[in-house]
């Protein structure tokens, strides 16, 4: 929706989750000396401040991604880290990278970035923040876009579908777009990031995904709600065609949040 602003929840433990999974794919696919397309459908601002009032207004980028570090939960050479550490080193300390950004550290000139965002506001912001990384911008509808990218040039890569959530029917439009996403492209990885709520709102599409495509990387992490009332009790990624090594990862990851 529109209305969806990700500068009140940029660094949360959601963030943490989708983003260390998605540098460690980045990470693999970077090891081969082959290009490869990296596509975002909901790609935000791409740049966030940690210090920002709507970070302060909600407090979850400190029970986030703050929190985690003071744990040590990643090494310095972690590609999490790596694409944090590349993004303060330009933007500040108190900067945090959205997905666009995390991509555009941990890629190559080789490779392609293809971002879509429909509000005007990100949009203008993620221009300003990738300016220098030669992505190429679509201000449009992601689930449109994800259809007319697809197969993309080259046909290696990764495509990360972010929705907000706040419509009902994303939950129901989800399977059917990976179904569509993964008949045109084969070989792509299709990675869903999706919220786990009190309401469960999200359970039929997670059962629908799973029996839609059995093999692929299905992980959910829970942790305490940001605030009191906050609907929100974890976070979901559905991968598919994951890249080898990433459960792995996730499972490391299912024992660290366990720990909170």
């Amino acid at each position: 929706m529109l209305s969806y602003q990700h500068a009140y929840h940029a660094g949360n433990l959601a963030d943490v989750h989708k983003h260390a999974l998605l540098a460690s794919a980045l990470d693999y696919l970077t090891r081969k000396d082959k290009p490869l397309s990296y596509l975002e459908t909901h790609a935000g601002r791409g740049l966030y401040a940690l210090d920002g009032a709507e970070a302060a207004k909600t407090g979850e980028a400190a029970a986030g991604i703050t929190r985690v570090e003071g744990l040590g939960w990643f090494a310095p050479d972690h590609p999490y880290m790596r694409a944090l550490a590349a993004v303060r080193a330009q933007h500040g300390a108190q900067a945090y990278p959205g997905s666009p950004l995390v991509a555009q550290a941990l890629l190559r000139p080789m490779d392609t970035i293809q971002l879509c965002e429909l509000h005007p506001q990100e949009f203008s912001a993620l221009r300003t923040a990738t300016r220098r990384s030669g992505a190429v911008l679509h201000k449009a509808d992601g689930r449109d876009m994800a259809l007319a990218l697809t197969p993309p040039t080259p046909r290696r890569g990764i495509m990360l579908i972010d929705p907000s959530f706040e419509e009902k029917a994303d939950y129901t439009a989800m399977p059917k777009l990976i179904g569509h996403i993964a008949k045109k492209w084969n070989v792509g990885i299709i990675a869903l990031w999706y919220p786990m709520l009190a309401s469960g709102a999200q359970e039929a599409m997670v059962r629908t995904l799973r029996r839609d495509f059995p093999d692929a990387l299905s992980h959910e992490v829970r942790f305490p709600p940001a605030r009191e009332g906050h609907g929100m009790i974890g976070s979901g990624m559905f991968i598919v065609n994951a890249p080898w090594g990433l459960a792995g990862e996730a499972e490391r990851l299912s024992e660290l949040f366990a720990s909170l």
